[in-house]
């Protein structure tokens, strides 16, 4: 069970005065009704609405933070702050600014949209490591977004610990949502080509076909690969990327990588393979469906997963 799910339980039976097992039943029961096509997080919300349970105004933890929640209010550490972009798209301009946020739950990508706001970054009035203090959030895409009617501001709280590093939460493919980081148990059931394309050797940027780098100019590109595979936990299937930084997650070399014999007798020993598959879910913008790229791969234990059974059973 996810960590997320579960202290969402926690809260919601602490505040509805109720047993933690009969918010369980009531969630699974509103999933039954919906033909199971909410997830658990999102059963327990419609769970906690009914019960007149409202997290607004309420300080709550990044892993309890589940899709379409309003009103969110969150202490968090800025532990990774990226470039403020400028964008100009179908006739609307203005700025945005993304973040990574971190607790002593877990961390998560926020977004910044209002001018107000990312004045304050702008200005270095609010910089990266700073604890900062977030009203009126909105979680989007399995992100924090901040609007004109969010409020951002330094806190005078002391977070000494937080988690930097990414929390993956153990999904079944067919409760994903685009921006999650999640963790799937699967076997790979389909397995394509790999695609070599050519990056810039200082900025590692893509390069044209003539060897041209948008910066750097005329350079001695480095090849790269892509691979794409399926994965299916019996629940859905889910096409996976994996560049060439992760290859070696799947015991593939540059060899295998270059020559198609030795590519085909390594698929045929990779089809049929389980593992726990982790990434972060995007949409792919052709075909308009989830994908999951990478960032680690491991071989299921079964030792390990007898532990892990007999430690939630009890």
């Amino acid at each position: 069970m996810q960590q997320n799910y579960e202290q969402l339980v926690d809260r919601i039976a602490k505040e509805a005065g109720l047993d933690k097992t009969e918010i369980d039943r009531k969630v699974e029961a509103k999933r039954a009704k919906l033909s199971g096509l909410i997830s658990k997080e999102g059963a327990a919300q419609v769970v906690a609405a009914e019960l007149g349970i409202s997290f607004e105004k309420q300080k709550m933890k990044i892993t309890e933070l589940v899709q379409g929640m309003r009103g969110v209010n969150v202490v968090v550490k800025i532990i990774n702050l990226f470039p403020v972009r400028s964008f100009d798209k179908n006739g609307r301009s203005g700025k945005v600014v993304n973040m990574i946020i971190a607790d002593d739950t877990g961390n998560m990508k926020m977004v910044l949209w209002d001018i107000n706001h990312i004045a304050l970054f702008e200005n270095n009035k609010i910089k990266q490591g700073d604890i900062v203090e977030i009203k009126n959030g909105s979680i989007r895409n399995n992100e924090l977004h901040l609007g004109s009617f969010s409020e951002i501001k330094i806190s005078s709280e002391n977070l000494t610990e937080v988690k930097t590093e990414i929390s993956y939460l153990e999904k079944k493919i067919k409760d994903i949502g685009i921006g999650n980081a999640v963790k799937i148990r699967g076997i790979i059931v389909q397995i394509f080509e790999p695609r070599s394309f050519e990056i810039c050797p200082e900025c590692r940027k893509k390069v044209s076909l003539e060897g041209e780098c948008e910066t750097h100019g005329k350079v001695s590109p480095i090849k790269r690969f892509l691979l794409n595979f399926v994965v299916d936990d019996g629940t859905e299937s889910l096409r996976i990327v994996l560049f060439n930084e992760h290859m070696e997650k799947l015991k593939l070399s540059d060899e295998e990588l270059n020559s198609s014999e030795l590519f085909l007798k390594k698929r045929e020993e990779l089809l049929g393979k389980e593992a726990f598959f982790s990434g972060t879910i995007r949409k792919n913008k052709m075909f308009n469906n989830p994908e999951l790229f990478i960032e680690d791969i491991k071989e299921v234990d079964i030792d390990e997963l007898i532990k892990e059974l007999e430690t939630k059973g009890k």
